[in-house]
């Protein structure tokens, strides 16, 4: 079959893209490896106020979000400091019902949504790519997570530096402070990044993530984690663990080259991540919609090389590299015990988590 745009990949990124070029007007194809996109799934749904705002995930049914409006942030010997903006917020999520429903979206703007479906090669021929078992495309995007199959298959750069994230779901359980999204500091259980506890709407998920080292892999122990941050964190004492997500997490900013000819890298794929937060999902939703507006206006209306258009949208990252760099430097927690509650420190959180 022929089509305007092949994208690889139904999360945020590849729903993002092929929406935008969707409702353009291009004939679009996503290809999705699971039967089920709510299955599975390798990131936390947190959502930031500008997402929510600016975005289609701003009409999420409401049954699916949850609004937390401050940070508490603990540090290693756990006490703790509580964060926050005027007017901003965190919407935590029933993750796999919001895959479902963008899913369904896809479908109501006639894209062939093609679940169970991998990616498996691509070749380049007469201005089109050809997907093997799948059909021919003007356009090819990658947006098929941290180890892109795409990207190794059209020669586009590759992310390099990772975190590795452990996330437990617990249906049903109730924080005793759930207004707060928790955060944990602590080079022994989370060397490189933090630990998390967040009410959502169907329960508590509590996670780990920890800087990923190819030549020593260390696996997060969140149960450990749990034991020690879990009282502080308002967590029950009795808890029913339901899905556990897990998967690799980028961490070293935008890949080189982004794109080749007719084929576009975003989100995970592209490492449109914070180097610093971790969190992808709002840039990850604006890169990727950006390439499939350009698309739509390069194939229908003779607009600019998309190609360069998604070079020029890629967030740099550049302060948050720098940080993540001495982040991951600072060897002791004894400067965070310290040093948290100290007005620039304080300062500083705000902007990492608040923007």
């Amino acid at each position: 079959m022929d089509y305007d745009l092949i994208v690889v990949g139904a999360s945020f990124a590849g729903a993002s893209c092929a929406l935008a070029a969707a409702q353009s007007g291009l004939r679009v194809c996503v290809l999705e490896r699971k039967r089920d996109p709510g299955d599975k799934l390798h990131t936390t749904g947190i959502i930031v106020k500008e997402a929510a705002e600016r975005t289609l995930l701003g009409e999420l049914p409401s049954h699916f979000t949850r609004r937390v409006e401050r940070v508490q942030l603990y540090a290693p010997n756990l006490k703790q400091v509580a964060l926050a903006a005027p007017g901003s917020y965190f919407l935590t999520t029933d993750t796999p019902g919001v895959m479902r429903w963008l899913a369904d979206q896809l479908r109501a703007h006639g894209v062939d949504l093609r679940l169970g479906t991998a990616f498996v090669s691509a070749e380049r021929r007469d201005k089109h790519w050809h997907v093997e078992g799948v059909g021919r495309a003007r356009y090819l995007v990658g947006a098929d997570g941290a180890r892109s199959r795409v990207a190794a298959q059209c020669g586009l750069g590759r992310v390099r530096g990772f975190l590795y994230g452990i996330e437990y779901e617990f249906p049903h359980a109730q924080l005793a402070d759930p207004d707060a999204l928790h955060c944990f500091i602590s080079k022994r259980y989370a060397p490189g990044y933090i630990g998390w506890i967040a009410q959502n709407p169907s329960g508590v998920q509590a996670g780990l993530a920890l800087r990923h080292d190819p030549a020593n892999v260390r696996v997060p122990d969140v149960d450990a984690f749990l034991l020690r941050v879990g009282r502080a964190g308002g967590l029950p004492l009795r808890l029913t663990p339901g899905p556990t997500r897990a998967g690799l997490i980028p961490c070293s900013g935008p890949v080189s080259p982004l794109a080749g000819e007719g084929v576009i890298l975003t989100g995970d794929a592209a490492g449109i991540v914070s180097p610093v937060t971790a969190g992808g999902i709002r840039s990850a939703w604006e890169h990727a919609w950006i390439v499939g507006r350009a698309i739509a206006a390069h194939l229908r209306h003779d607009g600019p090389a998309p190609e360069s258009v998604a070079l020029d949208a890629a967030p740099r990252f550049r302060t948050k590299r720098a940080l993540r760099w001495a982040y991951d430097r600072l060897p002791f927690d004894w400067p965070f015990d310290l040093l948290l509650s100290a007005p620039p420190v304080r300062w500083a959180a705000e902007r990492v988590y608040f923007g």
